[in-house]
């Protein structure tokens, strides 16, 4: 999905396309976990709850995926139902764009694949995954051993995280885009993320507080996301982009394996939620600082200047 959107927003606007993309995600369990609740427990047609969860979750998805086949079609120039002046217009930008780009470097696959910012991406976004991951298997049974509430209200608490990313995301990749800045805007988010984590440590015995921290510091998480993903499409651009999209993609999912199977070992050993909350804190601090650490030169103006 970021290689498209590189196919049609030009690098001013990237970081505002992928924040509407990734935003999806919240807005998705906002409305997604009520419907699901209220669906599993219908019982319709002889049918069970759990088979219209399927169905009518399932419908949208398939109707939606057909009008995206015939609707968007991988370049601007295939784009029959755009003006002619403003698709010649995007062809135009976009072109020159990536004509920049490979005027101060144009990558192989395996050249982007050895590129140390990139080695730095994709570690930053392993950390940042790790302590993301962990924290969404894991958020229910932190807030329901801090605070000791039921069920329904853990779950309707855990919906401020949902609120937040959604409006961060979107603030943030506009102002990123506004400001033609990407690395602070993609560290700063982790960086207050870890200093949630950290401070919930010292208030762990006070349910309020350390309540709030938890939530705050889920919730700081998500706006990251478009300013990190933008920093690639700087340097990379064609299969090289593809590629390396992929392989940041295929081994940061690797932390939904290590938070997860981390912080159950933390609380394991020391009967405390002391340690996982420390160990969240370290990922988003050590990933908010390697993505300080890159210096990356944007040949068309958009982002930090400034060659490695």
């Amino acid at each position: 999905m970021i290689v498209y959107l590189t196919h049609w927003f030009c690098a001013r606007d990237r970081s505002r396309a992928i924040a509407c993309l990734y935003a999806a995600n919240p807005a998705a369990s906002l409305v997604g976990s009520p419907l699901a609740g209220w669906l599993l427990g219908v019982h319709w047609q002889s049918l069970a709850g759990w088979r219209w969860l399927f169905i009518l979750e399932g419908i949208p998805a398939v109707l939606v995926g057909i009008t995206t086949f015939f609707y968007m079609t991988d370049w601007p120039a295939q784009a029959g139902w755009l003006p002619q002046p403003e698709r010649d217009w995007l062809v135009n930008q976009l072109q020159a764009e990536l004509e920049a780009k490979k005027k101060v470097r144009d990558c192989t696959i395996t050249e982007a694949f050895c590129d140390l910012r990139i080695l730095r991406l994709i570690f930053a976004y392993l950390l940042a995954l790790t302590g993301a991951l962990g924290t969404i298997y894991w958020i229910p049974t932190f807030v329901k051993r801090l605070s000791g509430f039921s069920n329904q209200t853990v779950t309707s608490l855990l919906l401020i995280p949902a609120l937040m990313g959604i409006a961060g995301m979107l603030i943030n990749g506009w102002h990123s885009d506004k400001t033609a800045e990407r690395h602070w805007h993609s560290a700063i988010p982790l960086l207050a993320a870890g200093l949630m984590f950290g401070l919930l440590i010292a208030f762990r015995h006070d349910a309020p507080l350390a309540i709030a921290c938890l939530l705050l510091g889920s919730g700081f998480l998500y706006p990251y996301y478009p300013a990190f993903w933008a920093i690639p499409t700087m340097m990379l651009s064609e299969a090289a982009a593809a590629a390396t999209f992929g392989l940041i993609q295929s081994i940061g999912q690797l932390g939904g394996f290590a938070g997860n199977y981390a912080i159950g070992f933390l609380n394991d050993r020391t009967h405390s939620l002391a340690a996982s909350f420390a160990f969240i804190a370290l990922v988003y601090i050590a990933a908010g600082g390697l993505i300080l650490s890159l210096r990356v030169r944007d040949p068309i103006g958009v982002g930090q200047s400034g060659a490695r």
